[in-house]
């Protein structure tokens, strides 16, 4: 896969931010680009940071979701992988080879703000917030593919639009091919990216 046309994504893998997952996905590949994340790939001999690290390394755009970065309840301790992805790709561009120097990154937070509080190392930086909205996620990444990548790009409105119907016809071509609704709330991240690429260049 071309450096140029990666799209590295550092999230969690919750039930929960599913919601905001599935339109960041479909909003890179609507965009022509190819989203690499861990669960792209389902091997239990290859160690995540082996496999992180690579993913890193072969892409030249990320995107750094911190807005799980806190306990959900009291007593839990905080999440730290991803300001830990966060800080390796950092370290790539500024100690790595003159391609890695040019990798861009993208750092989103649910409010604005409030990572401050736990990583005052990234003030000054462009932090861009979504709130938990799909749309608004979207929105923020449209925005910044756009002016990063130097694209054409139609408006977030026409790509949302595309995605609740990509979701739609998925659905109903899942369940012809057989499978339950439980099956498809936990259709494989890879699959999922083939079936929105496979929609976009023969089946919309």
């Amino acid at each position: 896969m071309a450096f140029e046309n990666n799209v590295f994504i550092n999230c969690p893998f919750d039930a929960d931010y599913k919601s905001l997952l599935r339109p960041m996905l479909f909003a890179i590949v609507y965009l022509g680009l190819q989203p690499r994340i861990a669960l792209e790939t389902m091997d239990a001999g290859q160690a995540r940071m082996e496999k992180i690290s690579t993913l890193i390394r072969e892409s030249k755009f990320s995107i750094h979701d911190l807005s799980r970065m806190e306990a959900a309840r009291a007593g839990e301790l905080f999440r730290l992988n991803m300001a830990f992805e966060l800080g390796i790709d950092f370290g790539c561009r500024y100690f790595g080879d003159e391609t890695q120097a040019g990798k861009k990154a993208l750092v989103l937070e649910s409010q604005a703000h409030r990572y401050k509080a736990a990583l005052s190392d990234l003030s000054g930086c462009d932090i861009e917030s979504h709130g938990d909205l799909p749309y608004r996620v979207v929105t923020v990444v449209r925005n910044w593919l756009k002016n990063t990548c130097k694209i054409p790009a139609v408006g977030p409105a026409r790509i949302w639009a595309e995605f609740t119907q990509f979701m739609a016809d998925n659905y109903d071509a899942l369940i012809a091919d057989g499978f339950s609704k439980d099956d498809i709330e936990e259709l494989p991240v890879g699959e999922l990216i083939e079936r929105m690429q496979a929609w976009m260049t023969v089946g919309r």
